[in-house]
């Protein structure tokens, strides 16, 4: 018999989240059936996505939700056998007892010399958000100027680099000199931490005098608003978040800027990668291509142990991370 350490859900966010939101508990697992395995969790994502859909999708008690990357343990499933490497959405949890339904088997041909946490980042759910967004709803092309905010995060620092490979001006705004050191590292052409800033208006202005083909948008709120007057006409802009509003009490409201969206003549998306799944193999690849050529960096935030999963959460919330926050069990 498995004993399990799971996170639940103890009382819904209100506000900004802390320890009282979360309770550990020991489950005791039974014995896989036919054709169901025993995984053992190795690498967790924490996500601030978790904080938006948790408010909606979860019953106080219930497991947080998460992907992992898990190793069979146990196996009476012929798909999956012992030592087989998946990644999974079992939430926070050290061991599940599953189907193998959704699991994913991370690539045959996996580099040894590569970390299987990227699977939660560069070459996984982030890389492909990244690569997403910019193909399929921005179209971007060599040549134009990208704006990114988040840029040190998970995504916003991928985004940059793919941009960058197609040829393009990069602009990032993050929230510390530090962030804004790393982006300049992954070969952004420009970035500014938007917290020291005088003015937001004038430090996109400064960064991109002629504007902004397009903006690829993790954060929203007043920044979103900022950035709209510096589009190029005919300007696209992919939503991918909006973590500035995330932790909110109260939903902010407005402003509209409908006529500089009408005048501009902008195009303005919202997405989710699942909407692509069925291109994920061939993406992953690509991703994994590019990290083997040195072109693309996946940069990781690792906490140890999986008592602190409450804590990493926080802190990406509280953008404490660069790069993918990951927790190592």
């Amino acid at each position: 018999m498995v004993q399990a350490q799971v996170w639940n859900l103890a009382k819904h966010f209100d506000g900004f989240p802390d320890d009282s939101n979360f309770e550990l508990k020991v489950e005791e697992l039974p014995e896989p059936r036919d054709g169901e395995v025993l995984l053992e969790a190795v690498f967790l994502s924490v996500d601030p996505y978790m904080r938006l859909v948790s408010c909606f999708s979860l019953n106080e008690g219930d497991v947080m939700i998460g992907t992992q990357v898990a190793r069979v343990i146990q196996s009476n499933n012929s798909a999956f056998p012992v030592g087989t490497h998946v990644v999974a959405s079992c939430g926070w949890r050290t061991h599940t007892v599953c189907d193998g339904k959704g699991l994913t088997t991370l690539m045959a041909d996996w580099p040894q010399n590569v970390p299987m946490s990227l699977a939660l980042g560069a070459i996984g759910m982030p890389g492909l958000t990244a690569l997403y967004g910019i193909e399929e709803v921005l179209g971007l092309q060599e040549g134009d100027t990208l704006l990114v905010n988040a840029a040190a995060g998970a995504v916003g620092s991928v985004v940059g680099q793919i941009a960058k490979i197609k040829g393009c001006k990069v602009v990032g705004s993050a929230g510390s000199d530090a962030k804004v050191a790393f982006v300049k590292e992954l070969g952004f052409d420009e970035a500014f931490n938007y917290k020291t800033v005088g003015s937001l208006e004038e430090a996109l202005r400064k960064a991109s005098p002629d504007g902004y083909d397009c903006y690829f948008d993790n954060v929203g709120g007043p920044f979103t608003t900022a950035a709209l007057q510096q589009m190029k006409n005919f300007g696209r802009i992919a939503v991918c978040g909006s973590i500035s509003m995330y932790n909110d009490s109260t939903p902010q409201t407005g402003p509209y800027p409908y006529l500089t969206m009408i005048f501009k003549q902008i195009k303005m998306e919202g997405f989710m990668e699942t909407r692509w799944e069925h291109k994920n193999p061939e993406s992953l690849k690509r991703l994994m291509g590019w990290i083997n050529e040195g072109k693309l960096q996946g940069r990781e935030h690792i906490t140890k142990g999986f008592e602190n999963m409450p804590a990493a959460f926080i802190g990406v919330l509280k953008g404490q991370n660069i790069g993918k926050a990951i927790v190592s069990v």
